[in-house]
């Protein structure tokens, strides 16, 4: 009973962070539009969070006609995630 309870709030928080990579990966993908200096802080936070998880994606999918498609992957496998998660807590 207090196993199962633990991992439905460690799952809900996973969600939650997962949540939170979906917005900074769309924040990224927004700010990318309008060629922004490069070294302000909340560009370079941008990159460092989601470059490592971006990047691998990148080199699968390289960019079509300048388009880098990467996060559009990355954010559906998240979501993917997510239901998988979502499918486990709802089992126990």
């Amino acid at each position: 009973m207090m196993d199962s309870i633990l991992i439905r709030a460690f799952i809900q928080v996973l969600d939650l962070l997962l949540t939170i990579y979906v917005w900074l990966i769309i924040a990224r993908a927004i700010i990318s539009w309008v060629n922004p200096y490069p070294y302000h802080p909340v560009v370079r936070f941008l990159h460092r969070a989601t470059e490592p998880i971006l990047a691998p994606a990148r080199r699968i999918i390289p960019p079509i006609y300048g388009l880098d498609l990467s996060p559009i992957v990355v954010i559906f496998l998240i979501y993917l995630l997510k239901e998988i998660l979502r499918e486990i807590a709802f089992r126990m």
